[in-house]
């Protein structure tokens, strides 16, 4: 995986096998992310690299991240749900997704005529956060496989992707991790899931590497 913002504009976040090749969706979207880069960087945020892609944070608590997808760009914002959207241009990445908001963009006019909404909502992000505010989440019908809550943990770009998709699928990844009685089997599922979560498939659909 991906250790650098620098790496990341060249490379891919390197998630998936298209990683460093032409085909990678980062590379349809390169001047986007370098400007989208360039307006949170000047609104006092810092960069890492986090989960293969741009993150910044503020006082060491995740904000937001830049990221390339297959139809946009897009900044995403950790708790967005309690931005006021005053512009009405945020956008859940699923319809189930309760904190995660999304700024989608689709080329470099669009960033340009945005700039000072853009850094509108980004400091008001940062007000979010400065002030503490979190969400309480609703349980699923199902309850999630701790090993599965763990992995959201360690990779909120997972949780987003999982959020995404239909309620019937997230039930059907629910169940299948939930099965076995063992740890280690639980956790080997999950893992080789990943792919097809990312990618927006169900558990039986046919994955088609570089969906995403």
């Amino acid at each position: 995986m991906t250790q650098g913002v620098e790496e990341y504009l060249a490379q891919g976040c390197g998630r998936c096998s298209l990683g460093g090749t032409p085909d990678c969706k980062m590379h349809t979207w390169i001047n986007e992310l370098e400007l989208l880069r360039h307006l949170v960087l000047q609104c006092g945020l810092s960069e890492e690299c986090k989960w293969g892609m741009p993150c910044y944070t503020f006082n060491g608590k995740n904000v937001l991240m830049v990221s390339a997808f297959k139809s946009h760009c897009s900044i995403s914002f950790f708790k967005g749900v309690f931005l006021h959207d005053a512009k009405n241009i945020l956008d859940k990445p699923g319809e189930n997704s309760q904190a995660v908001r999304l700024m989608k963009f689709t080329d470099s006019k669009q960033i340009k005529t945005w700039e000072a909404d853009i850094k509108a909502y980004i400091f008001e992000a940062i007000e979010v956060e400065k002030e503490g505010l979190n969400l309480e989440f609703k349980k699923n019908p199902e309850p999630i496989p701790k090993e599965l809550v763990h992995k959201f943990e360690e990779d909120p770009t997972l949780k987003t992707a999982f959020e995404a998709l239909t309620p019937g699928r997230q039930r059907g990844y629910i169940l299948y991790f939930s099965a076995p009685k063992q740890v280690k089997t639980r956790a080997t599922r999950i893992e080789n899931c990943i792919p097809k979560i990312l990618n927006g498939e169900g558990l039986h659909d046919k994955y088609k590497a570089g969906k995403r």
